[in-house]
């Protein structure tokens, strides 16, 4: 198993765990700018919204919805979301 760091944590790329986390070009073609956000957690990170929402890869926080790349985020963002969606 190998793992992968990242700005603010590190993701193992064994099962279960965060891998592939951009939607690939031939996805981000598909959608409006409107349907595209980044994931609050691995700042640099496109998320199709749609697809996160499908997933459940989202958080709704103090009236604002967020949306993220994998499983391994939503951890992170629920343990200090204040951390992640400071402006």
């Amino acid at each position: 198993m190998t793992t992968h760091h990242h700005k603010d944590h590190d993701h193992d790329t064994g099962a279960g765990s965060c891998a592939g986390h951009a939607p690939s070009a031939d996805d981000l073609a598909q959608v409006g700018a409107e349907d595209v956000a980044e994931c609050p957690v691995m700042v640099g990170t496109t998320v199709i919204k749609a697809q996160a929402e499908d997933a459940g890869l989202y958080r709704d926080y103090r009236g604002t919805r967020y949306w993220l790349c994998c499983d391994s985020c939503g951890p992170l963002f629920d343990a200090d979301p204040d951390r992640y969606t400071a402006a």
